[in-house]
């Protein structure tokens, strides 16, 4: 699936200037890189959030599912938020048991707390059909255990859809154990890329190197 080049500029400052990227199919990309890098910006762009500079420029002619880092929850149960995005309740069942959501099923979900809302808003998002997911730290509000199953539903998913997956992450870790590619974004540029064990284990570039051993790797 190819992405056109984008350019995003706020107040006259450029955040975002990427050249032409390929996102492989049943794949995951992870992106990554330091606050202001441009990934949520990234992000937001694909899934139609916000217009890139170029006005001509259109976004994939795909069914795109998103899911941005702060979630939300309507005004209604949770197991009836996440049928919003689909009718099959034996999936429903089994997305509220892995991310052990079935006993806050009937409960307001807006009483849920960050974490819980977060698990609820991927099951909602997963109940859908989509050739591109994009995720800006589904698990960020997660604790270990809920993003190990986390992770396993969009791997499945991935898997299971054949859809792209555009993971926006903040952990290195993560990117290790879901992605099939890596994209460091430096400055809103993109630094560098190649295969998850490739660039994490042996990046080409000093601004690679220095990130990844800031965050531990």
């Amino acid at each position: 699936m190819k992405i056109l080049p984008l350019k995003k500029t706020y107040a006259g400052k450029t955040v975002l200037d990427l050249p032409e990227i390929e996102l492989g199919t049943g794949r995951v990309t992870a992106v990554i890189g330091a606050n202001g890098s441009g990934k949520s910006t990234l992000a937001k762009l694909l899934a139609g959030i916000e217009r890139p500079d170029e006005r001509s420029w259109k976004a994939p002619a795909v069914r795109i599912g998103y899911m941005p880092q702060k979630s939300y929850a309507f005004r209604m149960s949770t197991a009836r938020n996440v049928a919003l995005n689909g009718d099959d309740a034996q999936r429903r069942q089994h997305l509220l048991k892995v991310l052990q959501l079935e006993p806050l099923a009937r409960q307001r979900a807006k009483k849920l707390s960050g974490g819980e809302t977060a698990k609820m808003a991927l099951a909602r998002l997963l109940m859908g059909r989509y050739e591109l997911l994009i995720l800006d730290e589904p698990t960020a509000a997660m604790d270990m255990e809920s993003t190990f199953a986390a992770e396993g539903l969009i791997a499945g998913y991935c898997k299971e859809t054949g859809c792209a997956v555009l993971l926006i992450t903040h952990s290195i870790r993560q990117a290790q154990r879901l992605a099939d590619e890596v994209l460091f974004l430096h400055r809103g540029e993109l630094a560098e890329r190649g295969s998850a064990a490739q660039l994490l284990a042996a990046p080409a570039r000093e601004e690679t190197k220095s990130f990844l051993e800031f965050y531990g790797m």
